[in-house]
């Protein structure tokens, strides 16, 4: 038998599928504290609990194509940085059919958080991360006021897999920034990451080693608007990158 003729007769159906998703992890930081984009489910199953932004993998879209189109159609976002986080494959991860998903995480400065949030179909959900560093676990999410999200399916599960990776990069990579305006203060710049490892810093030993990483370059400009003594602005110098 050639190949041309083992394909004439093969039988996809012959096979059970399981399905293909993506979901979005939309993260930034709110109120000094790590928080991501979810949406309140209006269908079944799982009807009013919270979700990331996701849906079905079509036919003829890649991955990336994908979640592209979520980022836009749901999230009303229409370019970010996603990176491909995890496949979730447990097989009773959601109650319908074996559904695979494959998780990615974005991260957005405030002004990016903002606009999304304005179209009225995302909530900021602050994220509760009761174990430290990179030792994972289960996470919980609260609404900016303070009531408690129930969250969707195995969506507790990717939130603590994006605060693992986030954190895992946090200290080599330039992912902090992305979190920020073009132009920030060296306290804007520890307090994303007091947010995200969930601990203080001290201010001193944190601006050092930026300033000895050459990562930050003054830009001559000072914040505006301020009752005290304006800070001094900086920007990522990418430059310096590794």
């Amino acid at each position: 038998m050639t190949e041309s003729e083992f394909l004439a007769g093969y039988n996809p159906a012959d096979y059970d599928r399981p399905a293909l998703a993506v979901d979005l992890v939309l993260m930034g930081i709110r109120a000094g504290r790590l928080a991501a984009l979810l949406m309140r489910r209006i269908q079944h199953p799982q009807a009013g609990l919270w979700a990331l932004p996701g849906g079905f993998v079509g036919i003829d879209e890649t991955l990336d194509e994908a979640a592209g189109r979520v980022l836009r159609d749901k999230a009303g976002i229409a370019r970010a940085r996603l990176e491909q986080l995890y496949t979730f494959g447990a097989v009773d991860r959601d109650p319908r059919m074996r559904i695979v998903s494959v998780a990615y995480l974005a991260l957005l400065p405030a002004a990016a958080c903002t606009e999304a949030l304005a179209g009225g179909g995302l909530t900021a959900a602050v994220l509760g991360v009761p174990w430290a560093g990179e030792a994972g676990g289960p996470v919980s999410a609260v609404s900016e006021g303070g009531a408690p999200l129930t969250l969707a399916f195995d969506h507790a599960d990717i939130l603590a897999q994006a605060v693992k990776r986030l954190r895992g990069k946090l200290d080599y990579t330039d992912v902090a920034f992305a979190l920020l305006p073009e132009q920030f203060t060296l306290r804007q710049l520890q307090d994303v990451h007091e947010a995200v490892l969930g601990a203080p810093l001290n201010t001193s030993a944190f601006r050092r080693r930026m300033r000895d990483r050459g990562w930050v370059a003054p830009t001559g400009a000072r914040e505006a608007g301020t009752a005290f003594r304006p800070a001094e602005l900086f920007r990522f110098d990418r430059s310096r990158q590794s």
